[in-house]
Parts: structure tokens; sequence; C-alpha cells
């Protein structure tokens, strides 16, 4: 699509309210589409449901975490969804090696508090 045309959709993967709607606010001041889920299920039914351009995964989401939502993304049957670009959010990184996300096929992570520069950079990095 030409720049400018539609903005891009993010799923926001997260079960905080609060943190939710901060992070929906400051995507949306920066013109993304913002779809929200709260556990692992709602992730995946969201994504077979409609086209995203990305997916910022808190790892610690009810159902099924990020890790298993990741990997689920990473082996599913459409290519498109495959290749989703995934931002992993995590309040206890140390919980996880950096070697784990790369395993499941996380694209980056930020570490919880968020800084919500950081967020906007990643996000625009890869997923425009």
């Amino acid at each position: 699509m030409a720049h400018g045309d539609s903005p891009k959709t993010i799923l926001i993967a997260e079960d905080s309210s609060v943190i939710q709607s901060l992070t929906r606010k400051i995507l949306e001041q920066q013109h993304y589409r913002i779809v929200v889920a709260k556990n692992g299920n709602e992730v995946m039914r969201q994504i077979e449901s409609q086209p995203f351009d990305g997916v910022l995964m808190d790892i610690n989401i009810p159902m099924k975490n990020g890790l298993e939502c990741t990997r689920e993304i990473r082996q599913h049957t459409d290519a498109a969804i495959r290749k989703l670009p995934i931002i992993a959010i995590t309040g206890n990184a140390h919980n996880f090696s950096l070697a784990q996300f790369q395993e499941a096929g996380i694209t980056d992570y930020l570490p919880k508090p968020l800084d919500f520069d950081a967020l906007v950079r990643a996000v625009r990095q890869y997923i425009g």
C-alpha cells in the first residue's frame, strides 16, 4: 500500500487495562490502528480474523503466554501471519533468556516499565 493510505494495524496483547489503554493512546497518536487482546486465546482469534502489521505481545498474558502465542504465530499455515513482527513486552525479562525469545521467534523485546519513546521507535523500526 502507498505510504499514507491507511494506517498500520497493531494488535496489543496485554491483560493490564492501564498499560493497554496507555499503549493504545500513544500509538493512536502516532496514527496506528489498534486492536487489543487480553489473553492468548484472543490473540490467536484476532490474528486469524483480520490482517495485522505487527503485534505488541506481553509475555505474561493469561491462557497462553506470549511465548506460546509467538510460537503458534511462527508455525501458522498462513505465510503473512508467520512473518508478523512481534515485539515482546516483559515485566520480568530475567525470567526468560534472550535465547528463549529468539527461539520462539520474537522480533525484539522491551522491558517494563515501558519506555514509550523506545516503544514508538521499535514500532516504527519493525512495523513501519
